[in-house]
């Protein structure tokens, strides 16, 4: 944590827009430091990502590729992304791979955004299961589902930075 409490803001707030793209998340927990150890750096990274507005869980999609797709560029993000879909890429066949392009269409022309749902050790057809589960979903009820699935992807994208230092 000595490492973590003590990178210059400038460095720790361009990892922590990595981890979540809602800037309100990075700075609180910029605000919070110095941690006295990583459960106190992961609770505040929870809180934090609790007490995200819509508008800030909007900015945080904002750096989501579609599942299934593959995330471009050479940023921490991207190989995140990417690595976080590889499992539910190398899952799925052709008729699953298409279901989930037909079922993210369908989900950003009811919801307005992108589904985002936290992949990691899921494949495809688990993830086009809920997909097309959550198209079911009264609006209110999926905004709290998604601010909960950016929450568990930003924390663990936290403990991989913190693993890198």
């Amino acid at each position: 944590m000595e490492t973590f409490n003590a990178l210059p803001a400038e460095r720790l707030r361009a990892d922590l827009l990595a981890c979540c793209a809602a800037p309100a998340w990075g700075e609180a927990i910029l605000a919070g430091r110095p941690y006295a150890d990583r459960a106190a750096l992961l609770a505040a990274a929870d809180a934090a990502g609790r007490a995200l507005t819509w508008p800030d869980v909007l900015q945080g999609l904002s750096a989501h590729p579609r599942i299934g797709e593959r995330a471009a560029g050479d940023s921490a993000e991207a190989a995140w992304s990417r690595a976080e879909q590889s499992a539910a890429a190398s899952s799925a066949d052709d008729d699953t791979r298409a279901a989930l392009v037909a079922a993210n269409r369908d989900y950003e022309d009811r919801f307005g955004h992108v589904f985002l749902i936290f992949a990691s050790g899921r494949g495809q057809a688990e993830i086009l299961a809920a997909a097309r589960e959550r198209l079911g979903n009264d609006p209110a009820v999926e905004r709290e589902i998604v601010t909960g699935e950016l929450r568990r992807i930003a924390l663990l994208r936290l403990e991989r930075v913190l693993d890198d230092l």
